[in-house]
């Protein structure tokens, strides 16, 4: 299923500027006073920067006209045994494959802290989070509305600070959280749908806010968060194995990726490298992931325009591909096998040649199938020009994955920032120009065939050796950062261990927490009953976006 007019584009953000990254640093050097190099070992592939505080927005303005993309941003309260809260913010940066991380110490008593969101529309919501969980106020955000707190703890608490108790402080009964002010319209004519936050199905709770006249869709507006885990605060004290079973539980769905990132934040901190054998079955484990969830994707798109024939054979795909995950891996969805330092369980002999016999007869079927897509004009109708996401409008948002690369995005950590084993193979990113449904239906599709084939490349490097290496205790302050691509898109961990081999703070995140808002932008001028189709196209993780 081809855009006739499809092709791979640009890498995006391009300036014109030779090396935009020096140019950015050299810029810092010379025009921001204090300015110091902090690259702690463990945030590799990172560029460390410490900067005042008053420089915050000057360097996300820089950044943003040398093309820069927003990876990240988070907080940790390193205040120790200071008399009043000073955190640390960070933020990433990237451009062309190489990462800058910027940090900066609030040492006044009103925390505050200009806002990167002018200058990186996706900076929004995760500075409303930090806001939320930290106290932390963004000067110049443009949405001062309450992001995660839902009602669940007062305006004067701040669960992620060190003094706010694990267990919270619970009320007898949270209140009600409805005076949250959606965006209105006035006009005879329009109407509001509310829809959740409660869903039918298993399908997680998120609210949705239409304005509409007729059936055309004039704005959506999310509402999220409603299944906030404190996963942040659970982290705290854990060692590094509870950890990684913590990480992987983020989102269900992307265990191996949130396992795997937080493994590597973790073994970068502790100077821990996995054994060869380990990093090939990550690598094998992580595109068995992405072969299972686009199964899964692919045949709910077709479910949602009715097509049933085609559900029930991606499922079936899916469920003979989880039955094998089970066979060779002990878990369907590959859950608790990432573990520091390697891997928990070993693949045996028999199952390479069965695991490329495997991939072959997945690829037969998906080629068999493929044209009754292709020749499905009803299907066609729905899926082409819906849900339109313009190549600019996911370049400001910082579209990740499958949603950015349907729209001209070519980003891929895989090849851009290749960590093992991804270095030692070929990748070949799949990337579309028309931004709709099907662009990222097609995407979606072609990224299976990739991933089938980067299997059988790991497989064929394959060599006997351990799968596990031996843990050594990193020093307490010790920091590692995660980044790597996910089935979703590209996943950024961040981990900061305290004393005794404890964690003191743990941020991952995920694709989803850039995605969500594109379905804001992606569903105007579109009919209401085209949003399911639309929203699975996107698929993003409640779970993983709300922490």
């Amino acid at each position: 299923m081809k855009h006739p007019k499809d092709q791979a584009m640009a890498r995006p953000g391009s300036t014109g500027i030779k090396d935009p990254f020096e140019a950015l640093l050299n810029h810092l050097e010379e025009h921001v006073i204090g300015a110091t190099h902090a690259s702690p070992p463990g945030c590799a592939p990172a560029t460390g920067l410490e900067v005042e505080p008053e420089h915050w927005e000057t360097i996300a303005k820089m950044a943003s006209t040398l093309g820069f993309r927003w990876v990240g941003g988070w907080a940790i309260d390193a205040s120790g045994d200071a008399p009043i809260f000073q955190p640390t913010v960070f933020a990433c940066l990237e451009k062309e494959g190489r990462f800058l991380l910027i940090r900066t110490t609030l040492r006044d008593v009103q925390h505050q802290l200009p806002s990167q969101s002018r200058w990186f529309p996706g900076a929004n919501r995760p500075e409303r989070h930090t806001r939320d969980a930290f106290g932390i106020d963004f000067a110049g955000h443009p949405d001062n509305r309450p992001w995660l707190r839902h009602q669940a703890w007062t305006a004067s608490q701040f669960p992620l600070r060190k003094n706010f108790p694990p267990s919270g402080m619970p009320l007898p009964i949270t209140p009600p959280d409805n005076g949250y002010a959606f965006q209105s319209a006035e006009g005879s004519a329009v109407y509001e749908i509310p829809v959740g936050p409660i869903h039918a199905g298993i399908i997680e709770p998120g609210h949705f806010r239409f304005l509409a006249v007729g059936e055309q869709v004039l704005n959506l507006e999310e509402r999220l968060g409603y299944v906030h885990k404190g996963i942040e605060k659970l982290a705290e004290g854990r060692d590094p194995d509870g950890l990684a079973r913590l990480a992987g539980r983020v989102s269900g769905d992307t265990t191996v990726g949130h396992a795997w990132a937080a493994c590597m934040a973790m073994e970068r901190a502790a100077g821990v490298t996995p054994p060869p054998r380990a990093l090939i079955l990550r690598g094998i484990l992580a595109e068995r992931e992405r072969v299972a969830n686009h199964l899964g994707d692919i045949g709910a798109i077709c479910n949602d325009v009715a097509f049933t024939f085609a559900y029930y054979q991606y499922t079936r795909l899916r469920e003979l591909w989880l039955r094998n995950n089970h066979g060779w891996f002990g878990h369907r969805l590959l859950m608790d096998h990432i573990i520091p330092g390697g891997v928990a369980r070993d693949l045996p002999v028999s199952a390479t040649s069965a695991m490329h016999e495997e991939a072959s007869q997945l690829k037969q079927e998906l080629e068999q199938l493929r044209p009754l897509l292709d020749d499905n004009a009803s299907l066609q109708d729905r899926l082409m020009e819906a849900g339109i996401l313009p190549r600019e409008t996911a370049r400001a948002l910082g579209c990740l994955g499958y949603v950015g690369r349907a729209s001209g995005l070519d980003l891929d950590l895989r090849r851009d920032t290749p960590y093992a084993p991804y270095d030692q193979i070929e990748t070949r990113p799949v990337c579309l120009a028309k931004g709709d449904v099907r662009a990222r239906f097609d995407v979606r599709y072609d990224e299976i065939y990739a991933a089938l084939d980067i299997i059988n490349q790991l497989l064929d490097q394959l060599r006997e050796g351990e799968i596990l290496a031996g843990w050594r205790v990193p020093d307490e302050g010790a920091e590692g950062l995660g980044l790597l691509e996910a089935w979703r898109g590209e996943i950024l961990c961040y981990v900061r261990f305290g004393p005794d081999n404890r964690i003191s703070r743990y941020f991952p995140r995920d694709p989803s927490v850039f995605n969500w808002p594109a379905l804001e932008h992606l569903i105007h001028g579109n009919i209401v009953p085209d949003f399911p189709l639309c929203n699975k196209s996107v698929n993003g993780s409640y779970s993983g976006h709300d922490l």
